[in-house]
């Protein structure tokens, strides 16, 4: 099943829903960070959740998640532009599990921290909303975020499961979200149904769709609005990071070209490495940094 993400309206409008398969996208995200069982449900489950928040925006808006709550994968970093992602991860290689033998998200994200999320949507600057992380286990957090930081009364669910040779096995998630008005016997219906539904993961492992998770939550009381791919893809480039070479202005390149005599640039987001020699050292330094208006670091 090809990953995509469908948003409806249900019980009458009162409630609207985002649901995924984000399979694909999560095992892309592993293979390219290499990332061990924990790492990549910890990862998996953010990018998840952060493909179906960028299509809470129009085409073009930009979001930048960072979560960091002091466990042992330290920081990840999500971009985000309608349904498109990328991430990265501080350590990949970690494997934590509790008694009961699911993987320890909690533990290896900890939740001595915060969630900040930095929306770019071509107004006047950039603006970054903070929560303080609840569990680590993410859904929660993303819960807690929407309720405090942007005031919508939400219920966000999402999992990773992996297979016995640390692939993707399944991956998916719903958000959940709360419009004025509605009733408190939608919300107590709701609510008891979330208490007894599946683990998420293991509705896309038995071959839900995200309709089927959708109507799992809603009783089939819900009105399709759209449906979206959503898929881990890079857009580095070498002019980009030419671009921040540049950006460090004549004398520090300088200083890169006498001290070592070229650069090795890696992308965080897909971990492709750009060589830059001396002679391309040279160039920017002498043509480049001109060509761009880029004036020597103040530093």
């Amino acid at each position: 099943m090809k990953d995509y993400t469908v948003k409806a309206y249900c019980y009458n409008e009162y409630l609207r829903i985002y649901a995924c398969n984000s399979t694909e996208l999560v095992e892309k995200a592993r293979a390219l960070h290499g990332t061990w069982p924990t790492a990549t449900a910890a990862l998996g489950r953010t990018l998840t959740v952060c493909a179906m928040m960028s299509l809470m925006y129009k085409m073009g808006e930009h979001l930048t998640f960072k979560i960091d709550g002091n466990g042992p994968i330290g920081e990840m970093i999500v971009d985000a532009s309608y349904g498109v992602v990328k991430g990265s991860i501080h350590n990949p290689e970690v494997f934590l599990q509790y008694n009961d033998g699911h993987l320890a998200v909690g533990k290896a994200v900890g939740n001595d921290g915060y969630i900040y999320v930095t929306k770019d949507l071509h107004m006047r600057e950039p603006f970054t909303s903070i929560a303080r992380l609840q569990t680590g286990e993410i859904g929660d957090d993303f819960t807690y975020y929407f309720a405090s930081s942007e005031q919508i009364p939400s219920s966000v669910g999402v999992g990773v499961l992996v297979n016995p040779d640390n692939s993707c096995a399944a991956a998916g998630g719903f958000i959940l979200q709360v419009m004025p008005g509605c009733p408190d016997e939608i919300l107590t219906k709701v609510e008891e149904k979330l208490k007894n539904l599946k683990p998420v993961s293991k509705m896309i492992e038995e071959g839900y769709t995200p309709e089927m998770i959708i109507n799992e939550v809603t009783d089939g009381d819900y009105k399709l609005l759209e449906t979206n791919p959503i898929k881990y893809e890079c857009d580095c480039s070498r002019e980009r990071f030419m671009n921040g070479i540049a950006s460090l202005g004549k004398k520090e390149i300088q200083d890169i070209i006498d001290t070592d005599g070229h650069a090795e640039v890696l992308c965080h987001f897909c971990m492709k490495k750009y060589e830059f020699s001396k002679e391309d050292l040279e160039r920017i330094k002498d043509e480049y940094c001109k060509d761009k208006n880029v004036e020597p670091s103040s530093n």
